[in-house]
């Protein structure tokens, strides 16, 4: 039976809490940035419950940035990533974050950007 760590290698997903682990501080705190919060509304507006690559967002950031934004967000158990060769492919853990929090993903989704809010 391969360890924890042998089938993260094998399947390519990146570290993240599981579902009991999610918390709502950290969701609340990686979606309080307006970038991440635009990240998760985009995805979930238009990214059809795929996996996308980060490219799919442009984010109009250095990579140091964007890999740090990326981070908090499969940190706090917002997105799953999985890396496939160069490449890391995201989707939004909506079961999960339904599950521990009913309506934060539809309050999201919800959300319209302040005209004054620069990102």
């Amino acid at each position: 039976m391969p360890t924890p760590a042998a089938a993260e290698s094998e399947t390519g997903l990146l570290p993240e809490p599981t579902r009991e682990e999610i918390r709502l501080e950290k969701v609340l705190s990686a979606l309080s940035d307006p970038l991440r919060l635009g990240i998760v509304r985009a995805y979930l507006r238009d990214g059809d419950g795929e996996e996308r690559a980060c490219g799919w967002f442009k984010i109009d950031r250095p990579k140091s940035t964007r890999t740090h934004h990326w981070k908090v967000l499969r940190e706090a158990g917002v997105v799953r990533q999985r890396q496939v060769g160069l490449e890391r492919r995201n989707v939004i853990r909506e079961d999960d974050l339904n599950a521990r929090f009913p309506g934060l993903l539809d309050l999201v989704v919800a959300w319209e950007p302040d005209e004054t809010d620069v990102t």
